[in-house]
């Protein structure tokens, strides 16, 4: 009996192939993450839609759409981020952390289970303070106006900021703490966990300010906040904050609503 043939990956043409990011225009969101990884590390990439609206928004609409083609064998894909490298086309936020990661020294190279410890971070930090936080201005239908759930967001937003968040912050506070010697989550080093770390930190600053500076000010979670400022310090990520690319918030995950936030 013949064996099977090993399954074939996509070709991404080696490390020199550009990278292509596909997401909503004009707002940082769940495309922000990718965008720091890039910008963290100096690698060159291409914002797709904020480079070239018109023709970038065809191209992402066709990808995502539900009878839209994409090349084989990529697979459909439900929503952006899209990540394009070569032939290859990836999406879903963790999915495309944990491709990048390793790829642009995000991840140690010298430890085999790095990569899943990270992910593991980045996933929580994501749960806690990006899909969370998303939630409490839309927490019965995405599809509804806010207005049209601002009841059950006034309750959620109260419950995130009182009991949600710091749970979260208190989490990583710990983490922080066990990873003696360093000033990271992970090992010794910069990762990509950090920066998704970072982004929901200024996220949910922006989201809940009167809440934020209540938690900053109680300074129980001195060691988090002190990775918030350490990354934002950074020469590569200064820069980016500084610059044009960095794209105000606004209408997407991160939004500012008077009467969510604490008094």
């Amino acid at each position: 009996m013949t064996s099977s043939p090993e399954p074939k990956r996509a070709r991404t043409d080696g490390p020199s192939a550009p990278y292509l990011l596909h997401y909503w225009p004009t707002i940082p969101g769940r495309g922000e993450p990718i965008r720091l990884c890039f910008e963290a590390t100096s690698t060159p990439y291409t914002d797709v839609t904020n480079t070239d609206p018109d023709p970038g928004m065809k191209t992402l609409l066709s990808l995502t759409s539900s009878s839209g083609d994409v090349p084989p064998p990529n697979i459909p894909h439900f929503a952006p981020p899209i990540l394009q490298h070569g032939d290859l086309y990836i999406s879903q936020l963790p999915n495309i952390l944990l491709y990048l990661g390793p790829k642009l020294g995000l991840v140690p190279a010298n430890d085999e289970n790095a990569l899943y410890r990270i992910n593991q971070l980045a996933l929580t930090a994501l749960d806690g303070l990006s899909n969370e936080a998303h939630d409490t201005h839309h927490p019965i239908a995405v599809g509804d106006y806010y207005e049209d759930q601002k009841d059950a967001a006034i309750k959620r937003g109260k419950d995130y900021t009182r009991n949600r968040l710091p749970k979260f912050l208190g989490y990583f506070e710990n983490v922080l703490r066990q990873n003696k010697g360093s000033k990271y989550l992970y090992g010794k080093q910069l990762s990509y966990a950090d920066l998704v770390l970072f982004q929901g930190l200024d996220g949910v600053s922006f989201a809940f300010p009167n809440a934020v500076r209540k938690l900053r000010e109680g300074g129980e979670y001195k060691e988090v906040w002190g990775l918030y400022e350490r990354v934002r310090g950074l020469e590569r990520v200064k820069a980016y904050l500084g610059s044009e690319r960095r794209l105000g918030y606004s209408n997407g995950v991160w939004r500012h609503y008077e009467e969510l936030d604490e008094d």
